[in-house]
């Protein structure tokens, strides 16, 4: 995906980070989350040489607000199946382990006809590892999004999005639908660029409100939002920001966290296994859940949430999610259209499609997959810690396809 530019972490985060004066406010509140040690670790939390420790460990490092987990698991069986064997990755052949080493895999979880056939964990972590995969919360706000629909707690897409948050009125948020926000196309003026240590918008959010606590994601899109060139729903421009203001609209409409909501409607109705959290852009009292990109989980409950999708909403005996819904989010009004010109993606309700195939797939910064493909009835989940936050995905799915060779797919 050619939507970023290259990473640029390190000690020029932290100088940013820490050029940002604390709140006294929020100090006061929770000083635990606001120290220079914790802004620190916080801007260094991408290092190559450290993330694959530290997207096993964001609670450690952030306020966070729980997803609670039910008593009644769905309990997926396991029939392990080898993949051993050779793989080609670009243009080198190389054993299963060292592919997986070569894409900086933590973990890889494969679920076909509804068994677990395969499950690696790497680097410390175990099936209780909770990891954090970015924006692969995506899909799942877009979910909570179909779910409130079906409550009737929002009455359309088609509804405004200062119709649940007049806040927004006289920002770049004026005019945009909820649809237009699920499909990336809300015409905000927005960069995504992953540059931080740097002046780009994303930095400036993410030092503010992710490293410092000075104010929400939320905040941002209601002060300093503003129109792009595009009109809305015409151009894809993805953007973090769009899927924050999402996650507020379905706080609005809902009337709880979003957490809360999670939990009732999704994670303990499908079954889920451990609790999930989210991490916060602000301690407790103040804070929301990072909607775009802060919800951390195990390898296997995305499986389970990969599966359900795969089921067209069914998870643990039950419909969760309406099966129109799964439709609706994951197939294209347009086909399978990429993009943008030479990309082998598409692009409905925060999931990524694919114009060669009936695929789909939750992707996260730094390699995170939750890739569902219906033709052959498979799930694969793959956790990473790579160097580069974007830039290897052909690779992944050149994995991926062998895998679903192998496994007679």
């Amino acid at each position: 995906m050619k939507l970023v530019l290259p990473w640029r972490a390190g000690v020029a985060a932290v100088a940013v980070a820490l050029c940002v004066p604390l709140s006294p406010a929020l100090a006061q509140e929770d000083a635990r989350w606001l120290t220079p040690t914790m802004i620190t670790a916080r801007a260094h939390m991408f290092e190559a040489s450290l993330n694959y420790l530290t997207f096993q460990h964001m609670d450690r490092m952030f306020a966070t607000r729980s997803v609670a987990a039910g008593g009644e698991v769905w309990q997926l069986p396991s029939e392990p199946v080898s993949l051993e064997g050779d793989y080609t990755i670009g243009d080198r052949t190389m054993s299963l382990a060292e592919a997986l080493e070569a894409m900086a895999t933590n973990a890889l979880v494969v679920v076909k006809g509804g068994k677990i056939v395969h499950e690696t964990y790497r680097n410390g972590s175990d099936a209780g590892t909770r990891f954090l995969t970015f924006s692969v919360a995506k899909s799942y706000v877009s979910t909570l999004i179909g779910l409130a629909l079906g409550d009737g707690a929002l009455k359309s897409l088609d509804d405004k999005v200062t119709d649940y948050l007049p806040e927004m009125k006289g920002t770049g948020y004026d005019g945009p639908t909820i649809r237009d926000l699920l499909r990336m196309r809300s015409g905000v003026d927005w960069l995504e660029v992953y540059e931080f240590g740097s002046d780009t918008q994303l930095t400036k959010v993410h030092d503010n409100s992710l490293v410092a606590y000075q104010y929400r994601w939320c905040d941002y899109a209601m002060n300093e939002s503003k129109p792009g060139p595009n009109a809305p729903g015409a151009v894809f421009n993805y953007a973090t920001l769009d899927t924050s203001v999402l996650g507020c609209i379905l706080e609005k409409a809902v009337g709880m966290t979003g957490a809360e909501y999670m939990s009732q409607k999704l994670w303990k109705l499908a079954g889920m296994e451990r609790d999930a959290y989210w991490i916060m852009d602000g301690p407790d009292s103040v804070g929301r859940e990072f909607f775009g990109a802060g919800l951390a989980a195990t390898a296997r409950d995305h499986a389970r949430f990969g599966l359900m999708f795969l089921n067209g909403g069914m998870a643990n005996g039950r419909q969760v999610v309406p099966a129109d819904w799964v439709r609706e989010a994951t197939v294209p009004d347009d086909g399978y259209e990429p993009v943008a010109p030479d990309e082998p993606f598409g692009y409905q309700y925060q999931w990524w499609t694919f114009t060669d195939s009936d695929a789909y797939a939750a992707l996260g910064l730094h390699h995170q997959y939750i890739y569902i493909d219906p033709a052959s009835d498979m799930v694969i989940v793959k956790v990473s810690h790579t160097a580069e936050p974007v830039g290897r995905d052909e690779e992944n799915l050149q994995f991926f396809a062998q895998i679903t060779e192998r496994l007679g797919g």
